[in-house]
């Protein structure tokens, strides 16, 4: 049944609802209105850290640019230790891993790719590490290892070519040649037209006795 109420009857249904709920309501706009002024201040305070951490890195790169590896370590560690949570610091860190190959530091560039590939945000700038770190730990004599970041890696979207073509570079200095080959000719179907270098992985297949055909099938 519903009950039709006069003006008199809803109006003081009204007031006795706002007796009953009117400390409630005043505390819920309250909290609202400080809820939205917090979340535009956290916006405010996040846009700064960004800005912060932006600034760090742009000096960082600037200082690796002009070869002061030394005085980079500053911005670096500021950026490690402030802004751990910025893209900023994982790119600042492959950059830094880079800069320490380039100085025959290998070791330390080992830091920097683990540290982007377990902590690095976004999720592309962990799959970059991974294949960097393959490359180094590849240069260095442990091809089985290597080998186990490349098969293990839980993404790969965007970097299938280069996945294959370091997966194939593993596998001809493990001796495995005709796994090589399968994994070379995949690097070389998956690359787009004008992307990435066709050529070399051509004279790599060539260079274990197999000629791509002019579509890149072996």
């Amino acid at each position: 049944m519903v009950e039709i109420y006069d003006a008199h009857e809803q109006g003081e249904v009204v007031k006795k609802w706002l007796q009953e709920n009117g400390a409630a309501i005043v505390i819920g706009i309250v909290v609202a209105f400080g809820g939205l002024f917090g979340f535009k201040q956290w916006q405010s305070w996040q846009a700064s850290k960004q800005q912060e951490a932006y600034a760090e890195f742009n000096v960082m790169s600037e200082l690796l640019s002009a070869s002061q590896l030394d005085a980079a370590m500053d911005n670096f560690q500021n950026l490690q230790d402030q802004h751990a949570d910025s893209p900023y610091a994982s790119l600042a860190a492959l950059q830094m891993g880079r800069a320490r190959v380039e100085a025959s530091q290998p070791d330390l560039a080992i830091n920097q790719y683990r540290f982007v590939m377990d902590e690095g945000r976004p999720t592309a700038l962990k799959t970059v590490a991974r294949l960097r770190l393959a490359r180094l730990l590849l240069a260095q004599d442990k091809a089985e290892e290597a080998l186990s970041l490349i098969e293990n890696a839980p993404e790969t979207e965007g970097f299938v070519a280069g996945f294959a073509e370091v997966r194939g570079d593993i596998l001809k200095t493990l001796g495995r040649s005709e796994d090589a080959v399968t994994a070379y000719q995949e690097a070389l179907d998956s690359l787009e037209p004008g992307v990435g270098d066709r050529a070399t992985l051509v004279l790599k297949l060539e260079a274990l006795g197999v000629v791509p055909d002019e579509e890149g099938a072996a």
